[in-house]
């Protein structure tokens, strides 16, 4: 395996990755996280469900689609601690997510323009892919765990307001799409992680970042002087020349 072209493995974690944030935005806006649904005994009244968002609440007649009445300033006055700990989860999972996209973004755009032979006094200044690569991925990780343990968090809350209170509350949209991000971004670290791992056997400490640069120049770059330039005039080799017999 060329550690030094682009793969499909990161190329499609990229596109995970992506997919995995647009997920969590749509979540993170969408006001149907835990829907309940209020019966009348009345024939003559409308049955009412409210939707319970992170930012607002909406309140819909039943067997309309638009809000009859939408609370702006829900995210202030919210009650509900499964959805509060969203409020502050989210946003830090979705930035968490831009910055491993921007890192895998990095590390891939180094890997396809990057000459194979740098210039040996650039060598330190060099982006290295695979580290780029491993971070984002350890990144991924972190997102999706700060992103699936509220959300489950919420599904086991409300069957828990069921048992308690009646079947009225139901799971709603949002809490199934953060779900999915998760479960996306948890497969985008994997892809990453097994690129990483089956480009190059990993050394000790098996953390250590695979090479930008060829083995060769890394080599030549190690030192400022070769190993040869620091024997002593008595250790240097000198040819012989064999005289051939006339």
């Amino acid at each position: 395996m060329a550690c030094h072209d682009l793969h499909a493995a990161t190329v499609l974690a990229l596109l995970c990755g992506l997919a995995s944030v647009g997920g969590l935005f749509g979540a993170t806006l969408l006001p149907q996280w835990r829907l309940q649904r209020l019966y009348s005994t009345n024939k003559n009244d409308r049955n009412v469900s409210v939707s319970d968002g992170l930012w607002t609440r909406c309140v819909r007649f039943e067997g309309r689609r638009d809000c009859a009445f939408t609370d702006a300033g829900w995210y202030k006055t919210l009650d509900q601690l499964d959805l509060r700990v969203l409020q502050f989860a989210l946003p830090f999972a979705m930035v968490v997510a831009c910055l491993a996209t921007l890192l895998c973004s990095m590390g891939m755009c180094n890997t396809a323009c990057s000459s194979k032979i740098p210039n040996v006094n650039l060598v330190k200044c060099l982006v290295n892919s695979a580290g780029c690569h491993l971070v984002s991925g350890t990144l991924y990780l972190l997102s999706a765990a700060l992103t699936f343990t509220p959300s489950l968090w919420v599904i086991f809350h409300t069957a828990q307001l069921n048992r308690q209170y009646g079947a009225a509350w139901s799971v709603g949209t949002a809490a199934y799409l953060a779900l999915g991000s998760a479960a996306g971004l948890l497969l985008t670290a994997v892809l990453l992680f097994l690129w990483y791992c089956a480009c190059k056997a990993l050394p000790s400490p098996f953390w250590q970042p695979l090479s930008s640069y060829p083995d060769s120049v890394q080599t030549y770059a190690s030192g400022p002087y070769s190993r040869r330039s620091r024997l002593s005039t008595l250790e240097i080799d000198i040819p012989v020349v064999a005289h051939q017999g006339r």
